[in-house]
């Protein structure tokens, strides 16, 4: 038995599939996500699961370089942006219209996981990073102006 972490067999599987660049996003539950989307449906019942315990959960597995959230999590919804920011505090942090969250940012994600969340713009999209100082830490290794902050 697995010890800790994320126990759902298809989550956890699709969280290792996960390469640099390539989106996660994880959704409310009235998402409407796309026919042929990756998607993992977590929702039990409403807030269950909620969707600070699925990011949080998430973010202890994978790297995460940025976050995609709609603009009216900023403007209505500053609880939610002020988790983020403190949750993902390494990450480049970039905003969509919720439209293009339900629609092109949808298309994009390489996994969409539905939550129980009745959370207002509840869909939030992770770029995956990598480890800079693994990658970029070897002895005479030049590292890249934009990952130079992160050694």
């Amino acid at each position: 038995m697995k010890r800790h972490g994320i126990l759902n067999a298809q989550l956890s599987g699709a969280l290792a599939t996960l390469g640099h660049t390539d989106l996660v996003l994880v959704v409310d539950a009235g998402f409407p996500i796309p026919r042929d989307a990756h998607r993992i449906d977590l929702a039990i019942a409403e807030n269950l699961p909620d969707l600070r315990t699925v990011l949080g959960l998430i973010a202890d597995e994978i790297i995460v370089e940025g976050v995609v959230r709609a603009d009216d999590v900023v403007s209505n919804n500053p609880r939610l942006d002020e988790w983020l920011q403190g949750t993902f505090t390494d990450a480049e942090f970039t905003t969509r219209t919720h439209a293009a969250m339900l629609s092109e940012v949808a298309r994009e994600a390489k996994v969409i996981v539905r939550t129980g969340a009745f959370e207002p713009w509840g869909n939030i999209g992770l770029i995956c990073g990598v480890d800079v100082p693994k990658w970029f830490g070897g002895e005479g290794v030049v590292v890249p102006d934009y990952y130079a902050s992160k050694l």
